[in-house]
């Protein structure tokens, strides 16, 4: 919405329809285009790039924001959740990058942003799959920073705590620092109009979460384990 309302011309994806019809009702827009993509398929990534360069004739920002949460812990450890996850939140970013990074490479510009999350600092409670695919992403993003930048291509990570959305309307815990989807919006909006590389909000909880990346094992397990109220 905050790009539309900027006057960019938007391509937004979404793998169930109902949701794309919902959009067009609230932006009506003739700059905004909509399409059906399952981003855990690869092939269909990249038909639905060249979709949209057929469209609008060019690629200026790739936002990849393929995500979704299970809560996983040692009681329900099982594998299908893992792999679920894994196949959204990482391999559907992955899908994603493999069909737009030709394009840039070929042009030598532009500007690829990540969503990843502050869960990816450290493994934290409820978080053992989700966790895992958004540090997978951390990981993947500052692996090719520099060679995107000597490519001539920007390449962003974002990394939000709690968003109000849907998908957080489901956890039944306290969510600290929980933001708006519109608040949200701004601090992405603002970092990558300023180029930078990690966009990370909201501020005091980003703190907190950095902190704790930084802590010696023996605090940090201290921690995590009053969240979870181990004796």
């Amino acid at each position: 919405m905050r790009l539309v309302n900027e006057g960019w011309r938007v391509a937004i994806s979404s793998r169930t329809e109902e949701d794309l019809v919902s959009l067009q009702a609230e932006l009506g827009d003739d700059n905004v285009a909509l399409f059906t993509l399952d981003i855990t398929d690869c092939v269909a990534n990249k038909e639905t790039a060249d979709k949209i360069l057929k469209k609008f004739g060019s690629l200026d920002l790739v936002v990849l924001n393929a995500g979704t949460h299970k809560p996983v812990n040692a009681a329900n450890f099982n594998v299908n959740d893992f792999r679920d996850l894994i196949e959204t939140n990482l391999m559907g970013t992955v899908h994603g990058l493999a069909a737009v990074l030709p394009y840039f490479k070929q042009r030598k510009r532009g500007h690829i942003a990540i969503v990843a999350s502050v869960a990816g600092y450290r493994g934290l409670p409820s978080a053992a799959a989700y966790g895992c695919t958004k540090a997978g992403l951390i990981n993947m993003a500052e692996a090719l920073k520099p060679e995107l930048d000597s490519l001539g291509i920007n390449l962003s990570l974002i990394n939000p705590g709690f968003v109000k959305t849907p998908l957080t309307d489901k956890n039944d815990f306290s969510m600290p620092d929980l933001i708006s989807a519109e608040a949200a919006a701004g601090y992405i909006y603002r970092g990558l109009e300023k180029g930078k590389f990690e966009i990370a909000f909201p501020r005091r909880f980003k703190t907190l979460l950095k902190l704790l990346r930084i802590c010696p094992y023996g605090i940090f397990f201290w921690i995590t384990k009053r969240l979870l109220r181990v004796p």
